[in-house]
């Protein structure tokens, strides 16, 4: 697993965001994109359907996607997860404090999406704030809930994929240092 600060191995050219919603992975992965000079794909517009309604054709759009000689995209939903990872040269891992960076950053963003009726993806806005208190899996209530969720995951991966380059990012300073560093000696 790589720091920071450790030069990367190579440039790389498919690369995966991986961290709780809140982290920033949209935000990096335009960012590494940039850099690298891949097109970014974020998941979630290939995830999401009219009304929150998973699209038939997501598994079938994210193995069109992973064809491609460079792209950038997060390493979410647990159905394509194995084919992103079998395809990626690079995943980025955002292990943010989560009260202090992600929690903050989520609930700003939900209410910014909210107050400007912001158009996500095919159409889809965020639900009525008030929301939070009734619904399980409103966005605030999913990112306290699954903030562990990635704990383990890029552990388990780093064993499983020697190969594969994984960054750990562990603040807002590293992510910084990170993109203007290793990722531009690339």
């Amino acid at each position: 697993m790589l720091a920071f600060d450790d030069p990367l191995p190579s440039r790389p050219r498919r690369v995966l965001v991986a961290g709780v919603s809140g982290a920033g992975k949209t935000t990096l992965a335009r960012q590494i994109a940039a850099a690298i000079d891949a097109p970014h794909t974020e998941i979630d517009g290939l995830y999401h359907g009219p009304d929150w309604v998973p699209r038939d054709a997501f598994l079938d759009d994210v193995r069109t996607l992973v064809q491609a000689p460079t792209w950038v995209t997060e390493w979410q939903y647990r159905a394509a997860r194995p084919t992103l990872t079998a395809h990626a040269d690079l995943l980025v891992w955002l292990d943010l404090p989560f009260f202090t960076v992600t929690l903050p950053r989520v609930v700003r963003r939900t209410v910014r999406r909210r107050m400007r009726r912001e158009e996500l993806w095919n159409g889809n806005v965020e639900p009525p704030l008030r929301s939070i208190f009734t619904e399980r899996d409103h966005i605030v209530r999913w990112a306290v809930r699954t903030r562990k969720k990635y704990d383990a995951l890029p552990l388990r991966l780093a064993e499983e994929r020697p190969d594969l380059a994984i960054v750990r990012l562990r603040s807002p300073r590293e992510v910084r240092a990170w993109v203007a560093g290793p990722l531009a000696q690339a």
